[in-house]
């Protein structure tokens, strides 16, 4: 199995060791990019049989690409300490399906569980992530917060991985307040300008869109708590910029 595994870390011993011994399933290899944990992330990831690359965190997409010289193999698989292939997905690696056509990134289906819940609704699913590609011809995007891959030729296939990023609500709007000042930050560098009016536009939208035309409301309480927090990523992204911008002006 000519394969990479590819993981960035910062303080992820609850789930590392797990992950890198999922990702051993399919991979010959584990390159763990390390941002300086002050936990035990690197001890339980070199016990696993994993290469540890120490970096300062350069942001999301640059950290990801300062792993690949580092992955001896050409076929890369890149995921988060808190995601793991589905069976399905792990099929579709063995079976080397992903050889059958000239294609060089593969977009999988995410997901996404609140402790051992599956969030299936407010469009959280099927949410689509790059995470397996060939460093030949498609690499990681510069941008330091929800980083895409660069692809020549990219394919959606039906198979899945299981993120299990969040234990409560609390962690999920604190990972999202961390993310909206990322991005506000990386927004304001890229040249956009904003008004007054752009977060509660923005935020009423995402709102509308998760609670209604994605069916948030046929989830109960869980739907419109979902719906809430997608508003509130999304409005004090955009009050994070003005703040920013108030600040250089």
């Amino acid at each position: 199995m000519a394969i990479s595994g590819l993981i960035i870390t910062f303080n992820e011993e609850k789930m590392i060791g797990k992950c890198i011994d999922a990702l051993f399933r399919v991979c010959n290899e584990v390159i763990v990019v390390d941002s300086l944990s002050k936990d035990r992330t690197v001890e339980i990831a070199k016990a696993k049989g994993a290469i540890v690359i120490e970096q300062p965190f350069l942001g999301d997409g640059p950290q990801r690409t300062h792993g690949l010289p580092f992955c001896k193999n050409d076929w890369i698989l890149n995921l988060d300490a808190d995601e793991f292939l589905d069976k399905d997905a792990e099929d579709y690696i063995l079976k080397e399906k992903y050889l059958k056509g000239d294609y060089d990134a593969f977009s999988f289906r995410v997901k996404n569980f609140l402790g051992d819940k599956l969030i299936d609704f407010a469009g959280w699913y099927p949410d689509h992530k790059v995470r397996f590609f060939n460093k030949k011809s498609a690499n990681p995007s510069n941008s330091k917060v929800h980083q895409t891959i660069v692809a020549t030729n990219e394919k959606k296939v039906p198979v899945h991985i299981l993120h299990y990023g969040w234990d409560s609500l609390e962690q999920i709007i604190s990972k999202k307040n961390q993310y909206s000042s990322w991005h506000a930050q990386q927004l304001f560098d890229q040249g956009v300008r904003i008004s007054g009016y752009k977060p509660i536009l923005n935020g009423t939208v995402a709102f509308v869109r998760c609670y209604f035309f994605k069916k948030g409301f046929l989830n109960g309480l869980d739907g419109l708590t979902i719906s809430m927090i997608q508003s509130f990523f999304s409005y004090m992204k955009y009050a994070k910029l003005i703040k920013i911008q108030k600040k250089n002006s």
